[in-house]
């Protein structure tokens, strides 16, 4: 019995040490492979980036229906020829407090390009009561200026972001928006372009010059999104929660750029 109960320590010792060794070699494989791939991740979100923003002031590969990016390889080259200025606008208690061309930016962030600012870390600061750093792109294309904000909100699972185009008067000239786990066929069709191309023309701003924003809403009436001026626009079947996070990141976040707007008049 003394043996028996000796090959079963054994034995429970051998699948002890062998499962030790195991999570070892995997978890130091996974190390290696997460830094090793962390350069390639992180250049695949600077180049989406980079693609993001100029689908919203329409330079992309967009067929009758579908929604393309420009491809990769020319991102770079694209980004450079259509974004003519990168500006940080520097909030506190939602008013600007300080301007920052690109060049004035990046020698105070260790070279760092505005375009790679983390909106929700910035998010983050603003409630913390701190200081927040909003990027806006001014793109050319076609004679016409472009000015694109980045947006970010929540939607019924997770996170949802955006790039809006804007003309000198806060009307939308493209937008692009996405997700991270949105319900597939419903909430997550608002990177779709019946949804997305919808926004373009719609006034941000009253006859005023008050900030309105735009409501994704069910109760729309105007199915083809033929009045610009409603600041509505038609709701995804069975989205309800995810047009309403579109609706609250497009007021919360593009509001903050209303002083900079009237500034340029």
């Amino acid at each position: 019995s003394c043996l028996i109960m000796s090959k079963r320590t054994d034995s429970n010792n051998y699948t002890m040490i062998f499962a030790i060794i195991m999570v070892l070699v995997v978890g130091s494989l996974l190390a290696f492979l997460a830094s090793s791939l962390k350069p390639s991740i992180k250049e695949n979100e600077r180049i989406e980036k980079q693609q993001n923003i100029l689908y919203a002031m329409g330079v992309n590969e967009n067929d009758e229906s579908s929604a393309n990016f420009v491809s990769t390889s020319v991102a770079g080259d694209k980004f450079q020829k259509f974004i003519k200025e990168q500006l940080v606008l520097v909030v506190e208690d939602d008013k600007i407090v300080k301007q920052q061309n690109r060049a004035e930016y990046m020698a105070e962030n260790s070279n760092k390009e505005p375009y790679l600012i983390d909106v929700k870390k910035q998010q983050a600061l603003a409630k913390s009561g701190k200081e927040r750093k909003l990027p806006l792109f001014v793109g050319e294309k076609d004679g016409q200026t472009f000015y694109v904000a980045p947006i970010r909100g929540k939607g019924l699972w997770d996170a949802i972001w955006g790039y809006v185009a804007m003309d000198q008067d806060m009307i939308v000239q493209g937008a692009y928006f996405d997700h991270k786990g949105e319900t597939p066929g419903l909430g997550a069709n608002i990177n779709q372009r019946f949804f997305m191309d919808d926004f373009t023309g719609e006034h941000l701003l009253s006859d005023t010059g008050v900030f309105k924003g735009i409501a994704v809403t069910k109760g729309n009436n105007d199915p083809k999104n033929l009045d610009k001026v409603d600041h509505e626009v038609d709701a995804i079947a069975g989205s309800t929660i995810t047009g309403d996070g579109v609706s609250a990141m497009l007021k919360a976040d593009l509001k903050l750029y209303l002083p900079y707007f009237k500034n340029l008049k």
